[in-house]
């Protein structure tokens, strides 16, 4: 079974927990008094981390959001005020998606980005990437973190990168082929994407070397049905993998794809609490991720709230590792979750449903609320030499049986909905309060 560090991975929790308190008071020793942007948060709630005596202290601390760093970034351009070392210590910068609202900014110093490389060796290795690989990055190699850091990681365990940068989709398949890549980093919407433009194309994909795909972005690849359309499309094991820019890389699947992902508990302390009361779940039940990164010190983010729903679970996978897993990786957003006429609704509930449809090609999903009525509308994209009207029917009676809900389906024009390289947001709501929209 491949490690990045089998020592740790396999680490007794205590001794886990033990290292995590280790390394989290030494964090806060570095930030108190010098990083502004906490040194005010914690002024402000009476806090002082020199306190700290348990580890169950860390819930006195107050919740970190993103939109506070916004704000702090926005009122202390350019990289805001959670910045725990002068500006010349930091080497890199880069920033969030933007997907959401406003990108965040994020700097890392030199210790820092090797820390970013140390995470992403254990999403490699526990894929099964050696030194004998040839890892290509499809991905557009701009401003958003995206795979940066894969670099980083690739070089820890000594595998080829091959950048993708500047390529299209199909010079991208062509160059794969041509360099012998063995491993594929992209989100799971450009998988299919390129899966899609190689039929487009006459490209075959048997002429791959292509044995590994590693997934990130969006929940794709531990949605079922779309891991599974991925791995026949390209004959190759996908895995997934979870990071946030602010956060860092912070969870992988394991070779023996139990169906979720282990947090990188040496490196990160993971709280699943309610969203609204704060409470922590119980494992097994679903809660929103507040994490803290311990290796970060100059860009920290401590008890951050991600917005991420899982689901966690502290048995011992069958991989040998300790590491805590997340039932079903991140099942979605807090603020995605809708209740449609008394249903709870995740989007990757959704996306599960339409990628059992091999004909559909893209789609987007809009709830729309009317007179405080909510209402599901899919369209849909199919691929040629497919009935319309069929495929509209099945797909609403598959919704239908699958989430006990009505929904509106239409197929629209090829090229009509956006295709996506990075992160897909295919759900939106729409609110028609009298009669007008808004989004």
């Amino acid at each position: 079974m491949p490690f990045f560090d089998q020592d740790i991975e396999t680490a007794p929790r205590e001794r886990l927990q033990a290292l995590q308190f280790q390394k989290l008071q030494g964090l806060l020793r570095q930030v108190s008094g010098r990083n502004r942007f906490y040194t005010k948060k914690w002024n402000d709630a009476g806090i002082v981390p020199g306190n700290m005596r348990l580890f169950s202290d860390l819930r006195k601390f107050p919740f970190t959001s993103k939109s506070e760093l916004v704000r702090a970034q926005e009122e202390a351009p350019p990289f805001g005020t959670n910045a725990t070392f002068p500006v010349e210590a930091y080497t890199r910068v880069h920033q969030t998606s933007g997907t959401t609202g406003t990108p965040l900014r994020v700097v890392d110093t030199p210790e820092s980005w090797e820390w970013w490389g140390d995470c992403w060796g254990h999403v490699l290795k526990a894929a099964g990437v050696t030194a004998a690989d040839r890892v290509f990055l499809a991905f557009s190699f701009g401003p958003f973190i995206g795979f940066w850091a894969t670099v980083e990681g690739a070089r820890k365990i000594g595998a080829m990168v091959i950048p993708g940068g500047g390529w299209d989709s199909i010079q991208r398949l062509h160059m794969m082929r041509e360099l012998g890549a063995t491993v594929v980093c992209c989100t799971p919407t450009y998988a299919l994407r390129l899966a899609e433009v190689a039929r487009q194309e006459h490209f075959d994909m048997r002429s791959i070397q292509v044995r590994t795909l590693i997934h990130a972005g969006e929940p794709g690849a531990n949605v079922a049905r779309t891991k599974s359309r991925i791995e026949q499309e390209w004959n190759a094991k996908c895995f997934d993998h979870a990071g946030a820019s602010e956060v860092g890389a912070h969870s992988f699947e394991c070779e023996v794809q139990p169906g979720g992902i282990h947090l990188i508990e040496s490196e990160f302390i993971a709280e699943v609490l309610e969203p609204q009361t704060g409470e922590e779940v119980p494992s097994g039940e679903v809660g929103e991720l507040v994490i803290t990164n311990l290796g970060r010190a100059g860009v920290p983010v401590i008890r951050y709230r991600t917005g991420d729903l899982v689901r966690p679970n502290l048995s011992m996978c069958a991989c040998g590792r300790t590491f805590a897993r997340f039932d079903g990786g991140l099942l979605g957003r807090s603020d995605d979750m809708v209740t449609i006429r008394g249903v709870n609704v995740y989007p990757t509930a959704i996306e599960n449903v339409i990628r059992q449809f091999g004909s559909v090609n893209e789609f987007q999903v809009s709830v729309t609320t009317l007179h405080e009525m909510h209402h599901l509308e899919v369209q849909i994209e199919i691929a040629s030499g497919n009935d319309a009207g069929e495929v509209r029917a099945h797909l609403e009676q598959a919704i239908y049986h699958a989430l006990s809900l009505r929904a509106t389906v239409t197929v629209a024009a090829p090229g009509t909905l956006t295709h996506f390289e990075m992160k897909a947001r295919r759900f939106r709501r729409l609110d028609h309060p009298s009669g007008n929209s808004s989004s």
